[in-house]
């Protein structure tokens, strides 16, 4: 069948000339960058690089200090690089070797030599309202660079993170291009709340880290521990800390990124072909003594598409999705300044497409940044930072799932398209996955508009040494607009008896969906306000007593407003207005909500000679949330570490290990992310109407109960761990084990109150989780010749239990919540399949079981199948382990970095709308009982939910998701300094890249991190890619 002449039917949806502007204005801003460059006053420096036994040095980076100009050393260990004449030093940089910045003088040649360097001690990590380097830090904090992350191809930074940070758990439950991002979780969940870290941006809550341009990130830090602590109410689930990249001196710089993706499903459900389902309805209908509808001459003509008007034989997914689906991504930055200004401003757009044919799905981003530093005098600095984004998601008037459900729905007999093209019939209610995924029915447009700002002022107070005062104010506004317009299609039917004059079948067009258009238009705004000023006092006293104080006030305030407006029976499809709309059935509301915050916070940070080292934080907050009386709580944390290597009892004895330091913190924090106002009655307007004479009223009702001693859910979160490092600093390792317990977690108690009652209740603090776990990372480093690698093997091990929870009266310990994970629910025990008639009458069944169906254990030994035999399972859809190898190799101008990744510990439970109604899983059918095959270890073919097995929650499809994945891969050549002299650039590099590529897993009905039962999910994207970086 030719699917191509369903272009005259479906015409394709014209890709947004936007992107091709955006790179047609990239290579503009190439070309004149090449000519401005050649014209800028530069001088040549020259040189040689080896380690200290005189061996060349193949790919070291040689930088210019205050700029990003830099190329690697040859095979040689030689570098030839083009500086301005105002330039003042070069940076050295290797993996495994010491830093080293020369200055330049008056050289022209230069002779380095590099040492072997000790490895991340000496990193300066984000904590929180400032910086600690990795060697004193006594919290439990982890961090990954911005160029780690921009080796791989996923646009969504949160896909980036997956495998990389131990204790952080990110989960990718969707590809769908503008909801691609992963759920992340810090050391597990804690609460059936909003479990989801607190997210901080360059000092600023509230932002949104999924669409952050890759390329503008610096680092990214986790609070896992006590020193959350300073983030109070919001850090019960630990703290994300984004820091972006700034301006340094020079002359400008730019850098510019393109790539050019292919993304294809990393697996989608295979379902039974049609003469598969002919023959499984067969067997239904066998067991159900009724006729059987097809023929042994119908299931030959499905096998041989002898009969295609007649007997298709259709793959739903392979006629809905296309091979591969494009995406985009450009960025270009500058960055340079002098003593007085600095500046990093870049831009960068980036463009997804769907998986479906003639697809309505995509995303389109643009987005810029520009962080300005700047000094009015030695001692007063400012900062100014603007940020802007659009966000333009596309997608057909059904969502993924609707349509996810009509492919698995979509009976493999019925055509897609007829044998002339034509798209097929109603399927079910209208629908037609072809032609649902395209533009035909409407679309469902939503765009976001982003702002965000930060002003920064830092005052040096000259007369107390290390003193200093800092003020931040950032501005952020939000506008999003969504537009659903949707319209009839039409579809085409053939009653499998009427010719044309042509000999060929006469279809029936005919209007499926709306039969007249409708629009519902929405607009809401969000502004946040956040303002703080900072004290910061630093100093040392005799040399071995170092103090640091931080004092803080926060005020956050912000307000959300929306507004939604609908009308219906549109004369036309072609003016998608609202005003073209009937005042028939129209209707319109909005609704709108503001909150605030205020907090007290403080860090004190004291080391004895950088040995015996102490932190205490505190922040006193303040939420809007709830009452009064209990609106503000106090969260303290202390930490404690000792450099038990810088002690002689361990040099002497323990020297081989350079470095080694125990820490220790205890500390609570909050959690206040519920509805707010529950300390309040709540009210609504209901469905009916008084009339009053000749005026109709809406009805107010009360809605909810209040509780007026609603208060924070409290985390208090223990850690021990330590970090070191030996073989002459090659081999880095840290370890912790941490044990934290959330209590007055905020619920409805509706298992001990009746639902008789009739009563709405409130949530209020009773619940009690304590979660438990490890986790670890250990990194090696070195060279050999021209081959520089490093290995880093990283994992975390958590587990919750309930220790209190509201539970039904009189339920067996076995069913009951406490003792038992969190989100875990309630199973029959599948302990095999009745091969025969004689074995159901032998064991304790369900009423009606029969041969080829799924047994149940009668648990509580009484003789018969019920409630009482169902099991609360030890396992839910998150992982108990989550781990990653991160391994990197450099070979002259060569470097390769591949990812494993892997999870263990959870489980999905997996069903189908099969039978009549739908088809059948592949899986599901190969190898099922059969009165020929009952020996079999699946249970018999199942029409929908008429077997009790299939409507009834048990072991049989509980499956677990324990998976190693290549999760990602790139490859990458940088040019010689002297072709990048010839091509007028200082830098260029080619990569190929790739993520998700290969997957190892006992789950092979959908993707093992999905956490839909029926599949009926947007899949996860593999992807590959290939791009270039040049630098000017």
């Amino acid at each position: 069948m030719e699917k191509n002449v369903t272009c005259k039917f479906l015409p394709p949806r014209k890709k947004p000339a936007t992107v091709r502007r955006f790179v047609s204005l990239l290579l503009i801003l190439i070309l004149a960058t090449v000519f401005s460059a050649q014209a800028q006053q530069q001088k040549t420096l020259t040189g040689n690089v080896t380690d200290n036994s005189g061996e060349a040095l193949v790919g070291v980076s040689v930088v210019v200090a205050g700029t990003v100009i830099g190329i690697p050393t040859d095979i040689n260990g030689e570098f030839s690089i083009d500086v301005p004449t105002n330039a003042t030093s070069l940076i050295f940089s290797f993996i495994g070797m010491v830093t080293q910045v020369v200055e330049i003088g008056d050289q022209s040649i230069f002779s380095i030599i590099l040492e072997a360097e000790s490895v991340g001690l000496e990193e300066v990590i984000a904590i929180g309202y400032g910086v600690e380097k990795k060697a004193t830090i006594t919290g439990s904090v982890t961090a990954v660079q911005g160029d780690d992350l921009k080796k791989s191809p996923a646009i969504n930074v949160t896909n980036n993170l997956v495998g990389r940070l131990p204790g952080l758990i990110a989960v990718n439950r969707s590809g769908e291009p503008g909801y691609d991002g992963s759920t992340l979780l810090i050391r597990g969940s804690n609460t059936l709340n909003n479990s989801s870290p607190l997210v901080v941006i360059d000092g600023v809550t509230g932002r949104n880290m999924d669409r952050l341009d890759p390329a503008d990130i610096e680092s990214i830090s986790v609070l896992k521990d006590a020193s959350a602590a300073i983030y109070g109410a919001q850090a019960a689930n630990g703290v994300i800390l984004i820091t972006t990249k700034r301006g340094k001196l020079g002359k400008p710089t730019i850098t510019v990124n393109l790539n050019q993706g292919f993304n294809q499903p990393t697996r989608i459900p295979e379902m039974a072909d049609a003469a598969t389902y002919a023959q499984t309805i067969n067997e239904i209908n066998l067991y159900r003594d009724r006729d059987l509808p097809y023929s042994a001459d119908d299931i030959q003509k499905y096998k041989d598409g002898s009969a295609p008007w007649t007997h298709p034989n259709t793959d739903w997914f392979d006629e809905t999705f296309k091979t591969w689906s494009p995406q985009q991504y450009g960025n270009v930055s500058i960055t340079g300044g002098t003593q007085a200004m600095r500046y990093y401003v870049s831009m960068g757009a980036n463009f997804q497409d769907g998986i479906y044919e003639n697809s309505a799905t995509y995303y389109n981003q643009y987005d810029f940044r520009s962080n300005l530093d700047g000094q009015v005098s030695e001692n007063i600095h400012f900062a100014i930072d603007l940020s802007g984004r659009q966000e333009n998601r596309h997608y057909p008037t059904r969502g993924a799932g609707d349509i996810f459900r009509m492919l698995q729905r979509g009976k493999p007999n019925l055509p897609a398209y007829w044998p002339d093209g034509t798209p097929g019939p109603d399927i079910e209610y209208g629908d037609n996955p072809v032609v649902v995924t395209t533009d035909e029915t409407g679309y469902d447009n939503d765009d976001r508009y982003i702002f965000e700002s930060n002003l920064k002022l830092n005052i040096t107070i000259p007369w107390v040494e290390g003193l200093s005062v800092t003020a931040n104010a950032a501005f952020d506004k939000e506008f999003r607009t969504r537009k659903l317009f949707q319209k009839g299609w039409y579809l085409y039917s053939w009653d499998f008896e009427t010719y044309g004059a042509d000999g060929l079948p006469s279809l029936i067009k005919g209007l499926r969906g709306f039969g007249d258009p409708r629009l519902r238009q929405e607009s809401r705004q969000i502004q946040n306000i956040t303002v703080n000023g900072l004290l910061n006092y630093e100093r040392t006293f005799a040399d071995i007593h170092a103090v640091k104080v931080l004092l803080g006030v926060e005020r956050f305030q912000g307000d959300n407003a929306n507004f939604w407006a609908y009308r219906r029976y549109f004369p036309t499809d072609i003016v998608d207005q609202l005003f073209a709309g009937s005042d028939l059935e129209k209707d319109n509301s909005g609704s709108a909500s503001d909150y605030a915050r205020l907090n007290y916070f403080g860090r004190l940070n004291y080391r004895l000679n950088d040995k015996y080292l102490a932190e205490f934080v505190f922040r006193y907050d303040g939420s809007y949330i709830f009452p009064k009386e209990s609106r503000f709580g106090f969260f303290p944390g202390i930490s404690l570490g000792w450099r038990i290597s810088e002690e002689n009892f361990w040099k002497e004895n323990l020297g081989f290990i350079e470095n080694f330091k125990l820490r220790a913190s205890w500390g609570q924090t909050g959690n206040d992310r519920i509805d707010p106002y529950q300390y309040l009655s709540s009210y609504a307007f209901g469905g009916n109407t008084y009339i009053f004479g000749s005026t109709e009223s809406k009805v107010l009702v009360e809605s909810r109960i209040p509780n007026t001693e609603i208060t924070w859910e409290v985390a208090t979160q223990i850690n021990v761990g330590f970090d070191g490092q030996t073989l002459d600093g090659k081999l880095y390792f840290e370890a912790d084990y941490f044990h934290n317990t959330r209590t007055d977690i905020l619920w409805w108690r509706n298992a001990s109150v009746p639902n008789t009652t009739g009563l709405s209740l409130p949530r209020e603090n009773l619940g009690e989780v304590v979660n438990r776990g490890f986790e670890y990372l250990v990194t090696y480093r070195d060279r050999v010749g021209d081959l520089s690698y490093s290995v880093s093997l990283n994992g975390g091990y958590q587990k919750n239990e309930i220790k209190f929870w509201d539970e039904t009266p009189g339920i067996p310990e076995y069913q009951q919540s406490t003792g038992h994970p969190m989100n875990t629910n309630l199973y029959y025990q599948a302990i095999g399949i009745f091969n025969d008639q004689a074995e159901v009458d032998a064991y304790p069944h369900w009423p009606g079981a029969r041969a080829g169906d799924i047994i149940f254990e009668d648990v509580n030994d009484d003789g018969a199948i019920d409630g009482l035999d169902r099991v609360r399972e030890y396992k839910n859809n998150i992982p108990r382990f989550q781990g990653g190898l991160n391994i990197q190799l450099g070979y002259k101008q060569f470097d390769l970095t591949v990812l494993f990744q892997g999870s263990a510990g959870a489980v999905q439970y997996y069903s189908t709308e099969s039978g009549e109604i739908g088809n059948f899983l592949v899986y599901d059918a190969d190898g099922r009982w059969t009165p020929d095959n009952t020996n079999a270890d699946k249970p018999r073919a199942k029409n929908r939910s008429e077997e009790y097995w299939a409507n009834n929650d048990n072991t049989y499809f509980l499956r677990s998701t324990d998976y190693i994945r290549l999760k990602n891969l790139e490859f990458g050549y940088n040019f010689s300094s002297s072709l990048c002299n010839r091509l007028g650039v200082k830098g260029l590099r080619i990569y190929f890249s790739g993520i998700n590529l290969a997957t190892i897993d006992k789950f092979k009905v959908y993707d093992p991190e999905t956490s839909n039962n029926a599949g009926t999910n947007y899949p996860q994207n593999r992807t590959i890619n290939g791009g270039v970086t040049l630098t000017f």
